[in-house]
């Protein structure tokens, strides 16, 4: 694969120079297309070998285009601060808008390609790396994103000139230290492991491009005619290969299991029970919530169930537990502008807790696979892949150590209407009932089909669903306590 990138490409100052003005030109025009039509970001993940032209090539993309419209970031290993977080959290927060462009210098791929180099992690775990990082780009560009990514190559030879060339010169000498020439002795290593890489995540959707870096006018046009034919080719088209739909998806079920209509809501419990255990279970809470075991991890608790379910009164029973300084609680309602002009997990990513705290969900990542389904604010390809996506998001995050627990709170119809008319009729109650409740109720059914999908295809051996008969709201508090604090208290006693 790199053999032919080792190729000394000759370019004359005369026709480097007639190219380049008619490539910034254009690429300009399109840059500025691109702003103007907002459909899509484009993200350039830079990499390769050390001295292949990877710093000079955006530099001079920046020089070339609008750098106010760019946003560059360069990946190392993570800082201490964004270890608290799962491994992808940092690229999702630098992903480039909708109409912009993003530069990722490593993006996700230095770390694992360099751990494996240096034989700090096994095969098998950079197998699930690779695995990690394709899901990741797949879902970039089934969102929208035009993904490039360049490698950067010279052969050892040309890298030892480069370098030997760098370091010859006042100007330039402070870019070679001895982290360049590890990288140099360590050349068979470190290639033999990015090829295999590059090979097993160079996808149809996201190719990479090996760019032959001996020859900097070479490399520069090659990087420049790439960026702008790709995004000529992503703005000519009219509209976005997937729309969203005008009118809501079939009503096509995963399968015929109904878990929500099997259970019993006439559960309850007499005020003086409900206050009995409410002290014990938050008090239970509250001290698990103090414990200095905490912050080796992190809690994520979702909050989903039908209008007026009782999420609220639910939460607020937590948060009366816990030290205000140590817990966020994130209400999701429609998109802003500015979280449109992302992927959709981008905003639940960007809320995700740092290890030692709380984070409460009303309403969460799962309005992909309810409100948008149900409304048809998005196509059928979008919702039916957001089941895999979010058990994937999921994952991660228990993998990073997050003790992730979801609730369903369930109420019956009846149970519904009677809640909206006492909202109606308390005056201080009166903001939580909308025109909209009532306009959903109309769809009770199409959203209790879309309820039993999600909880049948998201409900997982690590991040299992609980459901909650919450026709009596003191049942279901308690009942959510319970299960929060039984999943912290197992999460501390693992260590």
């Amino acid at each position: 694969m790199f053999d032919s990138a080792s190729v000394v490409h000759h370019l004359s100052a005369q026709r480097y120079e007639r190219e380049v003005r008619t490539l910034r030109t254009k690429l300009l025009e399109a840059q500025f297309r691109l702003a103007e039509d907002k459909r899509f970001p484009v993200l350039l993940l830079v990499s390769g070998v050390e001295g292949g032209g990877k710093r000079e090539t955006v530099n001079l993309l920046n020089e070339w285009m609008d750098p106010r419209r760019i946003r560059t970031h360069a990946f190392e290993e993570p800082t201490r601060e964004e270890r608290k977080y799962p491994p992808l959290w940092r690229l999702w927060q630098r992903l480039p808008p909708k109409g912009t462009i993003g530069i990722f210098f490593g993006g996700p791929y230095v770390v694992p390609v360099v751990q494996r180099a240096r034989r700090l992690i096994s095969k098998a775990a950079l197998e699930v790396e690779i695995a990690r990082i394709r899901r990741f780009e797949q879902l970039l560009t089934d969102e929208g994103t035009l993904l490039l990514k360049f490698w950067f190559h010279l052969s050892q030879k040309q890298q030892r000139a480069r370098l030997e060339e760098l370091e010859s010169s006042k100007k330039t000498r402070w870019r070679v230290g001895p982290h360049e020439w590890m990288y140099l002795e360590s050349y068979d290593r470190y290639t033999g492991t990015a090829e295999h890489v590059i090979r097993a995540t160079s996808t149809g959707d996201a190719p990479w491009v090996i760019v032959p870096g001996a020859d900097p006018r070479y490399r520069a046009l090659v990087a420049g005619k790439t960026l702008l034919d790709s995004l000529e080719e992503r703005l000519s088209e009219k509209r976005p290969a997937r729309a969203p739909t005008t009118a809501a998806p079939r009503a096509a079920r995963i399968d015929e299991l109904d878990v929500v209509r099997a259970l019993d809501l006439s559960q309850s419990l007499s005020r003086e029970q409900y206050e009995k255990a409410l002290e014990k279970w938050q008090g239970r809470l509250a001290i698990a919530s103090r414990n200095p075991r905490l912050k080796d991890f992190a809690v994520v608790a979702v909050f989903e169930g039908q209008d007026a379910g009782g999420k609220g009164g639910a939460i607020r029973r937590i948060t009366q537990a816990l030290d205000a300084r140590a817990y966020e609680g994130v209400s999701i309602a429609a998109p802003t502008e500015e979280e449109r002009a992302q992927p959709y997990l981008w905003r639940f990513w960007r809320n995700l807790p740092s290890r030692g705290r709380f984070t409460l969900f009303d309403r969460s990542w799962y309005g992909r696979v309810l409100v948008e389904r149900v409304e048809g604010l998005c196509t059928e390809f979008d919702w039916m892949r957001a089941y895999g996506e979010i058990n994937d998001f999921e994952a991660q995050l228990i993998e990073n150590g997050t003790v992730v627990v979801k609730f369903w709170l369930a109420i019956s119809k009846e149970e519904q209407n009677k809640r909206f008319r006492a909202r109606e009729g308390t005056p201080f109650k009166k903001w939580k009932i909308t025109p909209e409740d009532y306009r959903n109720r109309k769809k009770w059914d199409a959203y209790q089909l879309a309820v039993s999908d999600m909880i049948d295809a998201t409900s997982t051996e690590v991040a299992p669903w609980t459901l909650v008969e919450a026709n009596d709201k003191h049942f279901a508090r308690i009942k959510v306590l319970k299960t929060l604090v039984k999943a912290v208290e197992a999460r501390l006693e693992k260590g």
